[in-house]
């Protein structure tokens, strides 16, 4: 019998895309999820980009290239790309403050057999993923 779960919805215009997500993670109590899919455009970027303390951010609009990373209501772990108007990208962690700008379409899968927390392990200074499996 298969434990995982499949969920599709969208953010509206001016929705924080960081929040919604995890919201929406913590309102149906997922414990191990990842992210599928996310298409869709934003007004406002926020990225930390690899081993930089300061988030980088800009205004305009951006088309939503990729999407991706581990999803609990223990902590997520997203990073995601976007395109200006020239095709120019940028991609880094995603922060809030990312505002949907027409339209956000996410699909999420999860699996009920394992919780997924973030901890640190001794071998970086950050909390990194942990994967319990459930018996």
């Amino acid at each position: 019998m298969s434990t995982t779960q499949n969920y599709a919805f969208r953010l509206k215009p001016g929705a924080d895309l960081k929040k919604s997500i995890q919201e929406f993670i913590n309102e149906h109590h997922l414990k191990a999820g990842w992210m599928v899919t996310c298409v869709g455009s934003l007004t406002q970027y926020q990225l930390r980009m690899a081993n930089q303390p300061d988030i980088s951010k800009e205004s305009g609009h951006f088309e939503i290239v990729s999407l991706n990373g581990t999803l609990s209501e223990n902590g997520s772990h997203l990073h995601m790309s976007v395109s200006d108007s020239t095709g120019k990208t940028i991609g880094g962690h995603l922060m809030e403050g990312c505002i949907v700008y027409t339209t956000a379409e996410i699909v999420i899968q999860s699996d009920a057999s394992m919780v997924f927390k973030r901890e640190k392990d001794g071998t970086t200074p950050w909390d990194e993923l942990q994967i319990e499996t459930k018996k």
